[in-house]
């Protein structure tokens, strides 16, 4: 069996020779990119399992919501769609609600339950953002640092040439192809990065619209509840 019926392994073969004939400032740059490809990869993995709950609790609690008859029956079961960020938010009215309630025995103010929804919104919206920014940084930083590497590589490898002296494409060829692994990292890197940061900030962002019109939605239905009816026939007449 003969080794040409093989390209892809002599490639990742020549890839690893070349991967230890780096010099010791290329193997620290490719370290630095490992670390923020695992990193990145990590905070990938973990906001997309996130959301990916988020959105199926989120579906799930709508629908329970919109069928139970009082905000009574829908607080007794929220906590089993907890990974929706939708129950922060009705959890954050519901107790200003019922605040109301133990205090005038009605709703008397209905922009503080709305107040109230907007800043668990904030919060459950920031919650989701959390090591995000990482991705950003990934995708920024991470073609420079390879590039870096590339550059030194290439001046190590003219270097090399002016001191042997033998100004031929053969001599210079290994240190360039060396140098250049450095920056096939960083984009390696940088992409995956830059491509998962937008999709998920685009869920994220939907996520906020969805809280902002849960947020109204629950209002309507806090006005809704009987106490809230009986409170505002009174102040009527």
């Amino acid at each position: 069996m003969h080794l040409h019926f093989f390209p892809a392994l002599l490639v990742g073969g020549e890839m690893l020779d070349l991967l230890r004939l780096t010099g010791a400032v290329a193997q620290a740059v490719l370290l630095v990119l490992l670390v923020f490809s695992l990193i990145s990869w990590a905070i990938i993995l973990s906001k997309w399992s996130v959301l990916r709950r988020a959105r199926v609790q989120s579906g799930r609690f709508l629908r329970a919501f919109r069928r139970a008859q009082r905000l009574q029956d829908i607080n007794a079961v929220s906590d089993q769609f907890r990974p929706s960020p939708l129950v922060g938010v009705f959890h954050s009215g519901y107790r200003e609600f019922e605040r109301q309630l133990g205090s005038s025995g009605g709703l008397r103010n209905p922009l503080a339950v709305q107040r109230s929804m907007q800043i668990a919104s904030s919060e459950e919206m920031t919650r989701l953002e959390r090591n995000l920014p990482w991705l950003a940084i990934t995708g920024a930083v991470t073609p420079f640092v390879g590039l870096f590497g590339t550059v030194w590589g290439i001046i190590d490898a003219f270097h090399g040439l002016g001191t042997t002296g033998q100004a031929t494409l053969r001599a210079v060829a290994p240190g360039i192809s060396e140098a250049l692994i450095t920056t096939a990292a960083g984009l390696a890197a940088a992409i995956p990065a830059v491509i998962a940061y937008n999709l998920i900030g685009g869920s994220i962002r939907e996520f906020a619209a969805r809280c902002d019109d849960f947020s109204l939605e629950t209002l309507n239905a806090v006005e809704r509840q009987p106490t809230a009816t009986r409170l505002t026939e009174e102040v009527r007449r």
